[in-house]
């Protein structure tokens, strides 16, 4: 059987673990940002814990995934859970190493200009440091949801579907047209999360920043 012909007759089940995958990557990237920016934000201006929380996150990021998937099960059991979980934490480092970055690396005489002008720490930080920022910020999320969209292919060894089901069933049939339905739609996904992204990032970014 050819590629074409395994996605004719797997399309309801290609489809199903597309959608999967998807609810996975994308839940598990929006949690990450709830979680990491707003700790940017803070280790930003709290620069003495900087080190020591952007540690921890990478330390989390040296674990190899499969081993962290095993490591969650016993603890939380199979299922979407665990693997949000598991996604969630390989998707602080990025987004939280670049906003503090990104809003550390603003020019001290914009920030002073802005206090010159009577705005507060709460102006300061919505209307230059975060516009300012924003470049690094999405690039963060950038990386972020294309190293999630990746790793989500082993949530199927914790029961938690996407398109990995159908990797593994082709590895275990030695069925290559199978591992590549599986493997062209993450690389699809990877790419498209990352083109959306990317337009998002132009139409937020401040016109004085786009080159």
């Amino acid at each position: 059987m050819n590629f074409f012909d395994t996605l004719v007759s797997r399309q309801d089940m290609i489809q199903t673990a597309f959608l999967e995958h998807i609810y996975l990557s994308f839940v598990a990237v929006a949690i990450g940002i709830a979680i990491a920016l707003p700790i940017g934000i803070l280790i930003a201006r709290y620069r003495r814990f900087a080190e020591p929380i952007i540690a921890v996150t990478a330390i989390f990021q040296t674990i190899p995934s499969l081993a962290l998937f095993g490591f969650l099960v016993p603890l939380l059991g199979i299922g979407s859970p665990t693997a949000l979980i598991a996604l969630i934490i390989y998707a602080l480092l990025p987004i939280l190493r670049n906003t503090y970055t990104g809003i550390t690396g603003v020019d001290g005489s914009v920030i002073e200009a802005g206090r010159g002008m009577g705005m507060t720490r709460t102006q300061i930080l919505r209307q230059i440091e975060l516009p300012l920022a924003l470049p690094f910020i999405m690039a963060g999320i950038r990386t972020a949801t294309v190293l999630t969209v990746g790793i989500a292919t082993l949530a199927t060894f914790v029961g938690a579907g996407g398109l990995g089901d159908i990797i593994y069933r082709g590895l275990q049939s030695y069925n290559n047209s199978l591992v590549l339905a599986g493997a062209l739609p993450v690389a699809l996904l990877a790419i498209g999360f990352d083109l959306i992204l990317k337009w998002i990032e132009k139409r937020t970014t401040p016109k004085g920043l786009k080159l």
